[in-house]
């Protein structure tokens, strides 16, 4: 049932092995990246092509190669002058059952230990192969995300695992990133136990978009229903499929959430940090934003006069932050309501997409991102706590997935350590919180942020220092770079992490009918185990 496509000659634990392919395997049909399953005596091993050579035996041949070869000629001298060498580098490795065993979702699969003897036979992997190291749909808990480049096979991914740890889709502009957020999201609502929170900031989750291809795609409300997916919306205009509108007053505004809109706010970096202290102490942590901006002039001078402050800077800062009580959605006192009621469907399972409307600037997405995630923060600490002490189930929080786009913004090295969000990417696992940061510029994430990222999953990437970033904390390094230079530009990805059991190359499935039946209950899993079963044995 297998197709040979040559022997092992050669090769390294470390480096790998070498394959002399067989005379009439076409180069041509193989691509870097591609699968393939060594034969040992005792094991299977589930492979990637790393590299393809083309070798003479004569040394003439290639100092001084014919003009023009008849095609017998040329098939003459394939194989015996002329041949070809596939790197291929092992993954995983699982017993060899033989040809008649099916195996599924990952039973003996094992790292690499040891390398096969000389004269293994490469063969081409079969999709009973896909379903032993990926699993299936149909399994609880799997998601098939996308086909390998070169096979029409589903390859799946473990969204249990995935909600474990946080994860991160990146990509250039125009690589898909937001129909595969909604495709992951649309799998953990319907598969695991997880809630989600995604801070939608340009509205495209909740409800219907066009695409590109100018198709209408529904949103993961339209999806699940408003009984599983509730919207909550910064503009007041919007009602059409809005449960509940959000304020948010003064006081919720801490100095953190200042820190974080530093270059939208226009605010110094040196002496930003040490005002906002100041104002704190001079009028509490509660009120003193409030309080600050309702000083004018002769106030201001009394409080330079008070704090030693310098009053050019008191009054810049001043000036800057009335942007922030000019906001529409913005009050001079408010109490946490809207953010409690989302917490509560939280609680109760029920997922929360934020949308923001016409307030869709950065200064309203990270001010509004922050200081929702930083109250859930505080109550899923509370949460946990009282689990340690009680140890009952009952009072065991739900997983919680946080969605943020331009994670950058709250990631950066200067202020992951002093945002919200950096806490939860560092520590919150053990709190049962984890994000799906979603961003162009994985560059501009802290090092040490990337290297807390489980999951990730990456498009193409045309700068080379966000290329250099998504591999930070790889262990592979050279075999995911690999695939990652050579991926179109449009709906391909590497998945590589805690999620999937070997990196792998995938053209994502696409985001439509087929699949809402599928994630909605209403039809087979996407390439099914029996189907499988039934191509590849007849």
């Amino acid at each position: 049932m297998y197709t040979r496509l040559g022997v092992v000659v050669g090769g390294t634990f470390n480096e790998g092995l070498v394959v002399r392919l067989d005379p009439d395997t076409d180069t041509e049909n193989l691509r870097v990246g591609s699968f393939c399953v060594i034969m040992g005596n005792q094991y299977r091993y589930f492979s990637t092509i790393q590299d393809l050579q083309l070798h003479t035996t004569d040394r003439g041949l290639a100092a001084d190669p014919p003009r023009s070869l008849s095609p017998l000629l040329r098939r003459a001298l394939v194989g015996t002058s002329t041949y070809a060498i596939a790197e291929v580098k092992p993954m995983l490795m699982m017993p060899n059952y033989g040809e008649d065993e099916i195996v599924v979702g990952g039973e003996g699969l094992q790292p690499v230990k040891t390398i096969p003897l000389h004269f293994a036979e490469m063969v081409e992997a079969q999709p009973h192969d896909f379903v032993a190291v990926f699993g299936e749909e149909a399994q609880p808990g799997y998601l098939a995300l996308g086909t390998p480049l070169t096979m029409d096979i589903p390859v799946c991914i473990n969204l249990e695992r995935l909600v474990e740890r946080s994860t991160g889709i990146f990509g250039s502009t125009g690589t898909g990133k937001s129909f595969l957020t909604r495709i992951l999201l649309a799998g953990i609502i319907a598969k695991t136990s997880a809630v989600t929170l995604v801070f939608d900031m340009h509205d495209e989750y909740g409800t219907g978009q066009q695409s590109e291809e100018k198709q209408w795609v529904k949103g993961l409300r339209e999806l699940f229903g408003p009984t599983r997916v509730a919207v909550f919306c910064l503009d007041e205009q919007k009602s059409h499929n809005v449960d509940q509108h959000i304020v948010i007053g003064l006081n919720h505004i801490a100095g953190e959430d200042l820190l974080l809109l530093r270059d939208e706010l226009g605010l110094p970096e040196g002496t930003t940090e040490t005002n906002i202290l100041l104002l704190q102490r001079r009028f509490g942590t509660e009120d003193w934003l409030r309080t600050f901006l309702a000083l004018e002039g002769e106030g201001l001078q009394e409080l330079a006069q008070e704090t030693g402050l310098h009053l050019g800077s008191i009054q810049a800062l001043h000036r800057k932050l009335q942007r922030l009580a000019a906001r529409p959605y913005v009050r001079e006192h408010s109490t946490f309501d809207q953010i409690d009621r989302i917490l509560d469907y939280l609680d109760r399972g029920r997922h929360v997409i934020v949308q923001f409307g016409r307030h869709n600037s950065l200064l309203d997405y990270l001010l509004v991102a922050n200081i929702i995630t930083r109250r859930i923060r505080q109550r899923y600490a509370e949460r946990v706590e009282r689990y340690q002490q009680t140890r009952d189930e009952a009072d065991r929080p739900r997983p919680l997935v946080i969605t943020v786009e331009e994670a950058h913004k709250f990631l950066s090295p200067d202020l992951a350590h002093q945002t919200i969000f950096g806490t939860i990417a560092r520590e919150m696992r053990k709190y049962f919180v984890t994000l799906l940061v979603v961003d162009q510029r994985p560059s501009g994430i802290d090092d040490e942020i990337l290297s807390q990222i489980g999951t990730r999953i990456s498009g193409r990437l045309n700068d080379q220092r966000d290329l250099e970033a998504v591999l930070t904390g790889v262990a592979d390094r050279k075999t995911v770079r690999s695939m990652l230079t050579t991926l179109d530009t449009k709906q391909q990805v590497v998945v590589f992490g805690h999620a999937v059991p070997m990196p792998v190359q995938l053209r994502t499935r696409p985001y439509d009918e087929t699949f809402y039946q599928a994630v909605a209950g209403n039809a087979k899993p996407w390439g099914s185990n029996e189907e499988i079963i039934e191509e590849f044995w007849g």
